[in-house]
């Protein structure tokens, strides 16, 4: 579900994105997915802003140091959050698993 890069400094997190929910928020895990409610709807890319912003205020981070590195048209994406070492790649994981 999540992985660490120590030579990229990335990490990257799976996620299963569901939009249209009533308020955007974590809600569990499901087959190896992060599963997120977002609070927009899949059109023009409202659901994808709204899971970076997301990430990057639940992480403390830029939103310039999260996207999504895959999936951006799918359900089932990969968010890349880049420029973190070790030590805080740990603090991400343990809050989010």
């Amino acid at each position: 579900m999540i992985e660490y890069d120590s030579e990229k400094k990335t990490l990257d997190i799976k996620v299963l994105a569901v939009p249209r929910a009533s308020k955007t928020e974590i809600k569990g895990e499901h087959d190896g997915f992060l599963r997120i409610r977002l609070a927009a709807p899949p059109v023009k890319g409202a659901a994808n802003d709204e899971l970076v912003a997301f990430f990057a205020k639940l992480l403390n981070l830029p939103k310039s140091a999260v996207e999504i590195a895959s999936g951006g048209a799918s359900r089932r994406k990969t968010v890349r959050v880049s420029g973190i070492d070790e030590a805080k790649a740990l603090e991400i994981t343990s809050r989010l698993s």
